[in-house]
């Protein structure tokens, strides 16, 4: 294993030094050249992907190239660059090299925690094929835009790649400025194309609900302004009088950040209602902490989005769909999750059960084959995810398609440590995850433990915690706890589990006790193994859906 440090992260443009030419981002001949990569990587996934001892490289670019002033309030978001270590599980394939670039340098105790875990590869021969790569940069800047500063790091990336290599690069999500580092780079993108990006917002989920015969919530999508989001919800008001709540979604939002909630609590008749709404519409329920109406309202302005209405019910649920569009056009169901959201609006993503319901689980993978099947029409490619609201009324369920997230998200590093520890793999006409020895898995999985209690714990407690209190990940028993997130845990508290059980209830299980030890990690008894399962108010409402 390498760690390398750009020694000049902000020198003269070395592409110019070294006589090359690259095309301005975002010009003509820049995106010509990106469709050309593009093109090639069709014959590399269908001869280099499916053979195991193929001399392959991935280089892992794990920026979140979202909106960062939204980003920016989530606490400890510059750790979740390491949610994508799970990649590090390539590194089973014995000719397989991994690239991995960060904004800062990951604690080696944590890559050696993933490196452990790799079957049959031995550590050393592992770190041999890794190189880490740092930006020495803690800025509020999106990781790619660190990396794109720093020619003489690309450089390293480039030399980086074993000779002979087929290479190709992995990222959280595709944007313009990914596009750019694929073209300096020479090589393709495991995604989706970023002229596409529309088919992955808010406004373009509905579009594509709509084309695929997918039932989706009333609402009014590419509103532009106030103006226009106030017009929207009169309307919606208006076309259902008994509507309580609708929800103000910016089109590029994510995990519930870029959404707002309106009531129509005491709204009046038609004739006043729409300077009522013009009136209250700042009383609305922001989910960003400490995000104003101005400052919401001139992003929405920026981003556009939708206004929908909030779907009620007795028996409410928000399972999820993972799917992905493979260059030769294949669609797979990857996995199926009853997400747990909680915040004061229940719009934010805490967490998720693996498989959903069997109640519906086979009915959602079908309707977002559909969905994905208008989606190649448009020339989508790589994972994405489909979100639902299910209602259940009189012993049947109704599922509404909510949005598309068209890139990796919080369920897609759980589900990968889970395929990678045991070989198995999600059987979507059943709603089932079969290991090799047909034997079942489940688990529960949350980006969101924080405990005050928790604050000071390094990377090297954490992991003698879980061992000396046999909750680590047990590779003969094909259960326990896989953590992530885990430079966070000293500065913030926070912390990631993936909770591995042969049934959904002891995955639970696995979760709460976990939890429990944790907080009382910090104190004499931290090494008991003595601790009871009661730590539900970690997570308010954990149960098994």
């Amino acid at each position: 294993m390498s760690y390398f440090l750009p020694g000049e992260p902000h020198a003269e443009n070395f592409s110019t030094a070294k006589g090359n030419h690259f095309p301005v981002p975002g010009s003509e001949e820049e995106i010509i050249r990106f469709k050309q990569l593009q093109l090639n990587f069709t014959a590399q996934f269908k001869n280099v992907f499916p053979e195991n001892l193929a001399s392959k490289a991935v280089i892992i670019i794990p920026s979140l190239t979202l909106d960062q002033d939204i980003l920016s309030r989530i606490e400890g978001i510059n750790y979740y660059e390491e949610r994508l270590l799970c990649l590090l599980m390539l590194l089973k394939m014995p000719r397989t090299h991994v690239i991995y670039v960060t904004s800062t340098i990951v604690d080696p105790v944590i890559i050696d925690y993933y490196l452990h875990l790799l079957p049959g590869i031995t550590g050393y021969h592992a770190r041999q094929r890794l190189t880490l790569l740092s930006c020495s940069d803690i800025s509020r800047k999106s990781l790619i835009e660190k990396i794109l500063e720093r020619p003489l790091l690309i450089e390293r990336i480039r030399n980086s790649i074993p000779s002979g290599y087929t290479a190709h690069i992995a990222c959280f999500n595709v944007t313009d400025k990914e596009r750019t580092l694929a073209v300096r780079l020479g090589l393709p993108i495991y995604g989706c194309d970023p002229d596409l990006w529309y088919w992955g917002t808010k406004s373009g989920s509905r579009i594509l609900f709509h084309k695929a015969g997918i039932s989706f919530p009333p609402g009014f999508e590419n509103l532009a302004n106030e103006n226009e989001i106030i017009d929207g919800l009169v309307a919606l008001k208006r076309q259902q009088p008994g509507l309580k709540k609708a929800i103000i979604k910016m089109n590029d939002g994510f995990s519930g950040e870029g959404n707002a909630v309106f009531s129509f609590d005491e709204a009046p008749d038609p004739g006043e209602l729409k300077s009522w709404v013009a009136q209250n519409l700042k009383y609305m329920r922001i989910i960003a902490p400490n995000l104003n109406y101005r400052t919401f309202m001139k992003k929405f302005t920026r981003m556009q989005g939708i206004v929908e209405a909030s779907i009620d019910g007795e028996i409410k649920v928000s399972p999820s769909v993972q799917c992905r569009i493979n260059p030769l056009g294949g669609i797979d169901i990857i996995s199926t999750h009853d997400q747990l959201l909680g915040g004061d609006s229940g719009q934010v993503f805490l967490g998720a059960n693996f498989p959903a319901s069997p109640e519906y689980a086979v009915e959602i993978g079908q309707m977002t084959r559909q969905i994905a099947e208008e989606m190649r029409k448009e020339g989508v490619l790589g994972r994405f995810s489909v979100d639902f609201v299910s209602v259940k009324d009189n012993d049947r369920w109704r599922h509404y398609a909510i949005e598309i997230n068209l890139r990796k998200g919080g369920t897609t590093h759980p589900y990968l440590m889970l395929q990678f520890l045991t070989g198995g793999s999600y059987h979507a006409e059943r709603g089932e995850f079969e290991m090799p020895d047909q034997k079942k898995r489940y688990y529960f999985a949350s980006d969101n433990f924080s405990s005050e209690k928790c604050k000071g714990l390094t990377p090297h407690d954490l992991v003698d915690i879980a061992i000396c209190n046999d909750i680590h990940y047990n590779s003969t028993k094909e259960e326990g706890v896989m953590f992530h997130l885990i430079g966070a845990l000293s500065q913030y508290g926070k912390l990631g589990l993936v909770c591995i059980g042969d049934s959904p209830e002891k995955a639970i299980v696995l979760y709460k006790r976990a939890a429990e030890i944790l907080e009382n990690g910090t104190g004499k008894n931290a090494t008991t193994g003595q601790v009871q399962p009661s730590a539900s108010h970690i997570l308010p409402g954990l149960q098994v859906l």
